[in-house]
């Protein structure tokens, strides 16, 4: 597998810009795609559900963005040092039926010297909210470079 930049490391530049890319990523919503970020044997806790390798990460995916849907996430550095760094994030979804959420939540992420992240640890909550709520509004895919970041919604 090729390296994935920027990698460990990282600076505070690096860190910022490597948050973005998972946020670019996971706003695909294609699970095929995001699970090649992670190594082959990735380890992952995701709320109360445990993932290991990418066939999981797939699997766990897919399952999420069927039941998640018009999902638009943004996610915001928190810390970093070494091979290791700490984002807090929010998205928004809505059900089949039509309720809206916004989840909250924060990972710690460590990454191999191929800059592919080997642990991922989620913890999320699910806040209901009205649709006239929502504060992520841009066209399915990547957040532009112009939308506000979680400190800018006051999130």
């Amino acid at each position: 597998m090729s390296p994935r930049p920027p990698l460990p490391p990282f600076t505070q530049e690096t860190a910022v810009q490597k948050a973005r890319l998972a946020e670019d990523g996971w706003n695909t919503r294609e699970p095929e795609k995001v699970a090649l970020a992670y190594t082959v044997d990735s380890r992952w806790r995701n709320r109360a559900e445990f993932i290991n390798g990418r066939e999981q990460i797939v699997a766990f995916l897919t399952r999420k963005w069927h039941r998640e849907l018009d999902y638009r996430l943004i996610k915001e550095l928190w810390a970093f040092t070494g091979n290791r760094i700490a984002v807090r994030f929010a998205y928004e979804y809505h059900d089949d039926s039509g309720s809206w959420f916004r989840a909250y939540g924060n990972e710690n992420w460590e990454f191999d010297a191929e800059g592919l992240m080997y642990a991922r640890h989620a913890s999320i909550n699910d806040l209901p909210i009205k649709e006239a709520e929502r504060k992520f509004h841009w066209p399915i895919g990547r957040r532009p470079d112009d939308h506000a970041g979680l400190s800018d919604l006051g999130l």
